[in-house]
């Protein structure tokens, strides 16, 4: 049973082939990849659309962003993350991020689903659209030292475009919580968001091998 309403998928692979930016405004662009914004009176925050296309293999690129014992190898923002079974909200992810000194760490505890939207589309391009949101467990209370965002929500949809790209479109929005500088939260949205896509762009290319240790390590 899906998470997520039925709509929100199909939104999202709408919006991969014709992003809704009107009324957003153009923050950053850079290596391909555009980031717009539109501004949240209610938060004082920004929520974002990236659109863009990154040099790796559709497929490649999905099981990477899937897998989370590979990114803790690579994500040096990671300091915890995994996923568990709750006895009555279900599978959930927790994944607690570094902040610079002398901020506090943030934490999450989220749902996701991947679903493989190939059929859905015009010319049944290899496509997929994975959902995630925050979710409250009981079974995982906030940490001393750490702040807790509940306010989370990140759509992704990929698509091949050829061999070695893959068309994206993400729209999300995280409220950090807590006292944090604006020029930070700018700078993530600004620098962190390119600077994370270059770093799955390099984490794809990796895997095959990741994966080759990872199967010899097992025998």
């Amino acid at each position: 049973m899906s998470n997520f309403p039925e709509i929100n998928f199909k939104e999202s692979l709408e919006e991969l082939e014709e992003p809704k930016i009107n009324d957003f405004e153009l923050f950053v662009e850079c290596s391909g990849v555009q980031i717009h914004r539109k501004f949240l009176p209610e938060s004082s925050l920004y929520e974002y659309k990236v659109l863009g296309e990154l040099k790796s293999d559709v497929q490649t690129f999905v099981k990477v962003y899937m897998d989370l014992e590979y990114r803790k190898s690579w994500d040096s923002y990671v300091k915890e993350l995994y996923e568990k079974e709750d006895e009555h909200e279900g599978s959930f992810i927790y994944w607690n991020v570094n902040y610079p000194f002398p901020l506090a760490n943030r934490d999450y505890t989220y749902i996701r689903e991947c679903r493989e939207m190939t059929e859905e589309t015009t010319n049944k391009t290899p496509t997929w659209v994975i959902l995630s949101e925050s979710k409250q467990i009981s079974s995982c209370p906030d940490k001393s030292g750490v702040v807790r965002v509940n306010d989370y929500k990140q759509n992704l949809s990929i698509q091949h475009k050829d061999e070695n790209t893959t068309k994206l479109f993400m729209h999300y929005k995280d409220n950090p919580g807590g006292s944090i500088p604006t020029w930070l939260i700018n700078w993530a949205a600004k620098k962190g968001v390119p600077s994370f896509l270059t770093e799955m762009k390099k984490a794809s290319d990796g895997y095959p091998k990741y994966l080759e240790k990872k199967k010899k390590g097992k025998k």
